[in-house]
């Protein structure tokens, strides 16, 4: 009898202690999830600072180097062209197997890789506001829970308010990624809410599936709890 009650009672502190730490992960389940509902999706990607859909018309009537002339230069089997500006010139964006390479469109020759100042100036363009704050470039070649795109690439780090940094591929000069400070309170929330504290993108781990299982049987446990102690078992006992 004795050794039925210790169970009992070791059982019940169990039982509590589940319930306590799924409860806490509930807690942040919800509370994470309407932070980022609250939260605008064009205010996190950034989208009221920097313009990145507004695309710069190839001026009429430029005369390009013959593109077998480019090809012949790329130094690998060419698998797609495209012509476009960047920094108000027209360039042939060469993809390759072993990467992708730019040239002039007019000249057909190389185009260096893009370099700090070239990043730069490509951030500031697509700066949305006439007033352009101070910006810092440094180069990044590891992906990071903050960027996970194109390396090696620029972050130009603007000295504004929400702490905005714009990322541009060393490689082809595009505009990979904006981060702001709403963007990075939402990352973090999102953390919380997939559990994953490192890397804030693995929403398939054993700690998410774990928890969300134990939140499911304590759900039905709760339920079943609440159907056999409801009133009306009780009044048909009595009846």
């Amino acid at each position: 009898m004795a050794l039925r009650t210790r169970f009992h009672l070791a059982a019940s502190r169990i039982h509590k202690w589940l319930a306590l730490v799924i409860g806490a992960q509930l807690l942040i389940w919800f509370a994470s999830g309407a932070i980022m509902s609250f939260l605008p999706i064009d205010k996190v990607r950034g989208e009221h600072l920097v313009d990145r859909e507004t695309i710069v018309a190839i001026p009429g009537g430029a005369v390009f180097a013959d593109p077998q002339r480019i090809v012949a230069q790329a130094g690998a089997p060419v698998e797609a062209m495209t012509w476009r500006m960047l920094d108000g010139r027209p360039i042939a964006e060469v993809a390759t197997k072993r990467g992708i390479k730019l040239f002039d469109a007019v000249t057909g020759r190389p185009v260096p890789p893009v370099d700090s100042k070239l990043a730069t100036r490509i951030a500031e363009a697509a700066w949305k506001s006439a007033k352009k704050p101070k910006a810092e470039a440094s180069l990044i070649k590891q992906e990071s829970p903050e960027y996970r795109a194109a390396l090696p690439a620029w972050r130009i780090a603007f000295a504004d308010p929400d702490n905005t940094s714009i990322f541009v591929a060393a490689d082809t000069g595009r505009i990979t990624a904006v981060r702001t400070g709403t963007w990075r309170l939402y990352d973090f929330f999102w953390s919380l809410h997939i559990m994953d504290w490192k890397n804030h993108e693995n929403f398939n781990s054993w700690w998410l599936l774990a928890f969300a299982v134990g939140g499911l049987l304590l759900g039905l446990a709760g339920t079943a709890l609440l159907v056999m102690r409801w009133p009306f078992r009780r009044k048909k006992r009595t009846a």
